[in-house]
Formats: C-alpha cells, structure tokens, sequence
C-alpha cells in the first residue's frame, strides 16, 4: 500500500481445497452415465444416471465451486461451476427423454461445455498437471457424449462411455493424491505440481504487504 494510504486487512481462514470432493463427485455421475452408455445396464437404468448426477454430483460441485471461489482457486471454482451446470442440465434432460434416446439440444450443449473446460485447464497446466488433465479429459468427455446426442451414433456413444471411465479413473487418482497431501501435508501420490503449485506446497511465495492492493476482493474493482 502507498505510504499514508488507508490501510487494508485481510483475515485469512485456513480452507481445505474443494478439488478432492469436486473430482470423486464427478467420478460418480461419468461412472453411472458410461454403464448405460457401454450396455452394462439396461437402457431404463440411465435414469438412476440422472438421478445420481442430480442428487449427488451436481450440490457437491456447487459446493466446491463456492469454495474454490473462497480459497481463490479458479480451477476449482471455475471447473467446478461449469462441470456443475452441466451435469444438472444432462441429468434433467436425461430424465425427460425415452429410454435410449438423444437430445440434439444436449449435444449442442455439451460440445460448447466441452471446450468452456479448457479454460480451467489452462489455468491448472502451469501449476498442478493432474487437476489440469482432468479438466481436460472432463471437456473430451462432454464433447464426444456431445456428438453422439447430436448423431445418435453407435460408435460415438462406445466411444462417449469409454472417455467416461477414463475420467473417472483419472479423477479418482488425483482427488486421492490431493486428500492424501493435504492430510499429511505432504506429496504421497504426485499430482504434476510446478511453478506456483510447487511453492505453494514448500511454503514459499507468500503474499507481500504492497501487492495486497491488487488482490481480488480487496481492489475496487474485479
């Protein structure tokens, strides 16, 4: 701050970080929605698909979404909201459609949440690569279930279903290697931090007095 001018307090409240229930609730609903995707359900069972991405994945990356906000997290708080509309419009619809059938609408909806996710990985990529790769992979997952909406195609819904399992592999792994360093305060299982993410983890980087002015939530304006 310059000198003489108003002071600015923040008040830090220790949060843990919301990608680990983010990542195991967007595990839930790819993992369910693939099954009936792959045939490993009946067709009818995508409704339990719908209910799941509703009931359960949908409030808890709200959730993590508001407190990604809070820890001044844009992957979190920016991936989390996008996943977290998505979801809830694939659920509803899912629930007003036949057994087996497509929305083209849906489609159209997907594909453009597809690449709105490359926005958060960007973000992620130059610090923590896992979380970044699996907003990646979350994108593929809405553009290739996107397409078969669009196309009703055999070969697109296999494919569809298979990047979902993939996502959910992917988001298990690193929701389990961020529960783990934050409860040991340690890396146990890697997660690709570098640069920022790095030091954020070896307690270096900390904020400086005269760049507080420039914080969000402290600068007039966003």
């Amino acid at each position: 701050m310059a000198q003489g001018g108003p002071a600015a307090r923040v008040v830090l409240r220790p949060l843990a970080t919301p990608l680990p229930l983010g990542f195991l609730a967007l595990a839930l609903a790819t993992t369910v929605f693939s099954a009936a995707q792959l045939g490993w359900v009946a067709p009818d069972q995508a409704r339990i698909a719908a209910i799941t991405a509703l009931a359960a994945t949908v409030p808890l990356q709200f959730l993590a979404a508001v407190f990604g906000f809070l820890t001044r997290d844009p992957v979190a708080a920016t991936g989390m909201g996008i996943l977290s509309g998505t979801w809830a419009v694939a659920g509803v619809t899912t629930l007003t459609l036949p057994p087996g059938g497509t929305s083209p609408g849906l489609g159209v909806l997907l594909v453009v949440a597809g690449i709105a996710m490359t926005v958060p990985a960007a973000a992620a990529i130059s610090s923590k690569v896992m979380p970044a790769l699996v907003m990646v992979v979350a994108g593929t997952r809405f553009v290739t279930t996107g397409v078969y909406e669009m196309t009703a195609s055999a070969g697109w819904k296999a494919v569809a279903g298979w990047v979902g399992i993939a996502l959910a592999v992917v988001a298990f792994y690193t929701a389990l290697a961020l529960e783990l360093e934050g409860a040991q305060e340690d890396t146990v299982l890697p997660v690709g931090r570098r640069g920022p993410g790095r030091a954020a983890m070896d307690g270096e980087g900390p904020l400086e007095p005269d760049s507080l002015a420039e914080e969000a939530g402290v600068r007039p304006q966003l």
